[in-house]
């Protein structure tokens, strides 16, 4: 078995797969290591889980990134799932862009041969738009969505009288055949669907469908520090399932919308700021802004473009609750591209008073210039 930390090793996959060679792959391992292939088999099931938090941080671009850079231990507060407890059919619903709702693998994983009792609903799936300042306190949105509902009219039997017969056409097996020999195909009746029996009353208000569409409206938790992407269980909120089943769940995707002046990192906001060279060079006082509103900051003396300030915890809180990241401020020093004549000559008398000591990194350069120069000239000179 694969290292447990190395992702692209658990997929089968190289460093620079492209997302699709990744989804195939994990489909593809999904597949082969699903429970209902290995009954029994608690490695194969533990090996199912760990394709799927492999796939969870591959998929996701932000995710794949701090992986690459710092391994797993960069994903800390970054909103992976633990997939050791967690219940392999959820593991469908998360990843329905793979799989899709429903019959997960053509038959495989939902339904095995006639259906075993009463079906669960499926599960739905919604998005929730937040911003920054929503992911720094936490916030309830109101989501309005469709979904099934078992038909009170009919008490979800889709009959008038609540009675179901015999299929003639399946004998009540649920199941036909075509051919016969070696080469035999059986399917689904395509009369009853594979339930065995039919309905002869069929309800005025459902049609005989045993379920019809409602709107529903779904107050939503979205705690703080939540990342993008990430999804959240309600669990009984999805469609409703056949009678005697649970109903499916509903899986709310967060996505958190850009910022005017920042650039999410994990717990960590960066901000550009840019200032005057003359703040540069002489320092300055200069606000900033947080996600609780302007902070004043001093920017020292000889600051050069790029540095970094670090607002500590003034970053976003982690969503296990250990603490708020930092704001980290890059200061951009401008130049100006215009100046009046008073300012140019105030410059060029800068200028002359510059003496040695004051731009080491330009001296610095110079010094090593000169000597490549001389180094290249004494190259070309012709023996004597």
């Amino acid at each position: 078995m694969p290292d447990d930390d190395n992702y692209y090793a658990i997929l089968g996959v190289g460093r620079n797969a492209s997302a699709d060679e990744i989804k195939k792959a994990y489909r593809q391992c999904a597949i082969k290591c699903h429970p209902d292939r290995n009954p029994g088999d608690q490695e194969a099931e533990a090996r199912f889980k760990k394709c799927a938090e492999a796939y969870e941080v591959l998929s996701d671009p932000g995710k794949r990134q701090r992986y690459d850079r710092f391994g797993k231990a960069g994903l800390r507060g970054a909103g992976v799932h633990d997939f050791s407890h967690v219940d392999v059919r959820d593991i469908f619903s998360m990843f329905e862009d793979v799989f899709g709702f429903g019959d997960l693998f053509g038959g495989f994983g939902g339904r095995r041969g006639r259906r075993q009792g009463p079906q669960p609903g499926q599960s739905l799936r919604c998005f929730i738009d937040v911003s920054l300042e929503d992911v720094l306190s936490g916030v309830t949105k109101t989501v309005r969505l469709s979904r099934r509902e078992r038909c009170e009219a009919c008490g979800g039997s889709g009959s008038v009288s609540g009675k179901r017969e015999t299929c003639r056409t399946c004998g009540g097996q649920g199941r036909v055949q075509h051919g016969g020999g070696f080469f035999r195909l059986v399917r689904d009746c395509p009369h009853c669907g594979g339930a065995g029996t039919v309905i002869t009353d069929p309800c005025a208000t459902c049609g005989g469908r045993r379920f019809v569409t409602r709107k529903r409206t779904i107050d939503v938790q979205i705690p703080p520090g939540m990342e993008d992407g990430q999804r959240i269980r309600y669990a009984g909120q999805g469609n409703a399932g056949e009678p005697g089943a649970p109903r499916g769940d509903l899986f709310a995707v967060v996505r958190v919308q850009p910022h005017a002046f920042f650039d999410r990192h994990g717990r960590d906001l960066l901000c550009m700021l840019p200032i005057s060279f003359t703040q540069a060079a002489l320092g300055a006082k200069v606000d900033v802004p947080t996600l609780e509103g302007k902070e004043e900051m001093e920017i020292t003396r000889g600051t050069q473009s790029g540095d970094l300030y670090r607002l500590e915890g003034k970053g976003l809180p982690d969503v296990q609750g250990y603490g708020r990241g930092d704001i980290l401020v890059q200061v951009v020093v401008e130049i100006p591209k215009k100046l009046t004549r008073r300012q140019q000559d105030l410059l060029r008398e800068f200028a002359g008073t510059e003496k040695k000591g004051v731009l080491p990194q330009r001296e610095s350069f110079l010094e090593k210039l000169a000597g490549y120069f001389t180094q290249h000239s004494q190259k070309d000179e012709p023996p004597s």
